[in-house]
């Protein structure tokens, strides 16, 4: 569970400098309360009355080096010199010490922690992107990252000095008269302990209308992934009525309850500092009558009492904005604390890429896997595929097809059994080297936005123009990049939307050859396309049959009839196994299915 220290080690890597710019715009806060204290001994100096201790001998420091007299005009000339080097002095100064070391700081944690980020993407399990969406991924990233970002120059350049400067004020006014520097220290105590408690239960608030925030942009974020679908359904009435009821929740938290709160706060914390500065005043005044202190004295505690009071707005207002901020950085927190996948690969480029070359056989032994305990996909999977032989696997929709494929890419590691290829187990293997070696075709293939030709190279950043020219000839590729305005450079749009559903898939087809993979799979490669395009990728597959081994996933059994084994599935269990004419001769699962895809009757 993540907690408020997580968002300090947020920025550990920098503590070196964030400690000496702290300390140095702390100490030019204190270093700003001599004008007023000087100011204060220029109104004694010229109303004859008597200067402090340790005045008197800074002036005659000052008099002994320069070798003149100690004269009320000298005095005045002191402390408008030393007034004149604090104030003047210290203003090209500061801008560095406090604005540039913070943002600095800041800009240098956000861009490490960006790339930290972008390796937990990377690393998380694929379950956890079944179960959250691109958007609130992104929402929960990108604000806790921007309110990291604006957070820490406010707390170190702001809140903290400001803090500092208050007790720097108790200090001055304690030298002055002790029972007004103890009321002005109580005092404002007070007001901050009852402001955070304040704010911590209005932070609770925030951290629930983070959440429903989160909600109503990854809904947003669906919409508009999936506008076609909408449009299509007609439902654009709906999604507008769901989101305006998410947005009127979001309103009616942030407004009437979270704002509100604030202002509350507000109205009582101005009250009571224009309280205490009303009180503050009459004991100077009482005090300067009494003739317990002089009139600069009295100009020095007023002027620097309400320097305090005046800070006790913005300390508040900071606090504030750090309990807005705090509940999305909280929430980042809680994302990178999330666990690595057992999926995860390497994030590191070893060079690694051709440490594993393998024939391509593989064995599927005595296989158990279940998502859900007590609910087995697949049950006691033995299967042999021998190198550069083409094996599809067929059954209705959750016999465990595709989650053989997921455990073969090491997406999940199964709870029985092994999977061995070329007789090692591949959990003993490097799973970035190993996978590289495998090759996948889903059936709606991954295109990123971009040129047609950065998408060949993805998987394959090294391979020559020979190579990319060659695989998209055999999948049957090259026809219609040749055809495009631009050619290979052709830009694709957000998820390949400039090509059609058979175009990608035979991008696919030649992006996996480009990787030149030991193993290739069709992973329902040809379920969804219209039969020209679904006869030019079997085409390309055809061509591909005993030039590595080769693993099918189909629907349409016409896709698989040329295999040299169909492997049939039924309920997580292999049922069947042979070849087109053995399997139908068996009159078993296999014959029947086929016999109702002929017929038109189901496609499963």
């Amino acid at each position: 569970m993540a907690k408020i220290l997580d968002i300090a080690r947020y920025f550990r890597h920098y503590k070196g400098v964030a400690v000496f710019s702290g300390v140095a715009m702390c100490v030019m806060e204190i270093v700003d309360l001599f004008s007023p204290y000087g100011i204060g001994q220029l109104l004694n100096a010229l109303s004859n009355q008597p200067l402090d201790g340790p005045m008197k001998g800074a002036i005659a420091l000052v008099a002994n080096t320069l070798k003149q007299p100690v004269t009320r005009e000298f005095s005045l000339l002191v402390i408008l010199g030393m007034i004149g080097l604090v104030s003047v002095g210290r203003a090209p100064i500061q801008p560095w010490l406090g604005p540039w070391f913070n943002w600095d700081t800041a800009l240098k944690a956000r861009r490490d922690h960006a790339k930290k980020s972008l390796e937990k993407v990377l690393t998380l399990p694929l379950e956890f992107y079944d179960e959250n969406n691109p958007g609130r991924v992104a929402t929960r990233i990108g604000k806790g990252l921007s309110n990291h970002t604006w957070t820490y120059p406010e707390v170190v350049g702001n809140l903290i000095p400001k803090v500092v400067r208050v007790f720097g004020i108790f200090g001055v006014i304690c030298f002055v008269d002790w029972r007004i520097a103890v009321l002005l220290l109580v005092s404002f105590v007070g007001i901050l302990a009852y402001s955070l408690l304040g704010l911590k239960s209005i932070a609770d608030r925030e951290e629930r209308l983070d959440k429903y925030i989160e909600n109503t942009e990854s809904r947003t974020s669906e919409i508009i992934t999936n506008i076609k679908t909408v449009k299509a359904f007609a439902t654009e009435a709906d999604e507008l009525k769901r989101q305006k009821q998410r947005l009127e929740r979001e309103f009616v938290i942030s407004d009437y309850r979270i704002h509100k709160s604030y202002v509350k706060l507000a109205v009582i914390e101005r009250t009571i500092v224009q309280t205490c500065m009303f009180i503050v005043l009459a004991l100077t005044l009482f005090s300067t009558m009494q003739g317990r202190i002089s009139l600069g004295h009295f100009v020095t505690v007023l002027t620097v009492s309400s320097m305090a009071f005046a800070e006790v707005e913005p300390i508040c207002n900071l606090a504030e904005i750090f309990a807005r901020r705090y509940a999305s950085m909280i929430r980042y927190h809680e994302f990178m604390q999330l666990p690595t996948g057992q999926d995860a690969g390497s994030l590191v480029h070893t060079g690694q890429g051709d440490r594993y070359q393998f024939t391509g056989k593989l064995h599927f032994r005595q296989l158990n896997f279940s998502y859900i305990p007590g609910r087995p996909i697949l049950q006691n999977i033995d299967l042999l595929i021998h190198p550069k032989q083409t094996v599809a696997l067929v059954g209705r929709s959750g016999s465990g097809k595709s989650t053989l494929v997921k455990l073969l890419f090491r997406y999940f590691d199964a709870q029985g059994g092994d999977i061995l290829i070329d007789g090692q187990d591949i959990r003993s293997l490097d799973v970035s080297s190993y996978r590289k070696r495998l090759a996948i075709v889903h059936q709606e293939v991954d295109v990123f936005n971009g040129t047609l030709w950065d998408n060949l190279l993805y998987g394959n950043r090294g391979a020559n123009p020979e190579q990319v020219l060659e695989a998209c000839r055999i999948a049957q590729a090259d026809d219609f990049i040749k055809q495009l305005p631009q050619g290979y450079q052709t830009m694709v749009g957000e998820r390949g939307v400039r090509l059609s559903g058979g175009q990608r898939q035979r991008l696919g087809i030649a992006r996996a050859l480009i990787m030149d993979p030991d193993v290739l799979v069709f992973d329902e490669a040809t379920s969804s396309l219209d039969y020209e395009s679904e006869r030019s990728i079997q085409l390309a597959m055809k061509s591909l049959y005993g030039t590595r081994t080769m693993i099918i996933i189909a629907h349409r059994l016409s896709t698989v009839r040329e295999a040299d084994q169909i492997v049939v599935l039924d309920r997580g269990q292999i049922q069947e196994v042979g070849d087109h004419q053995s399997l139908l001769q068996g009159k078993g699962i296999y014959a029947r299915l086929n016999a109702l895809q002929e017929t038109g009757e189901l496609l499963v």
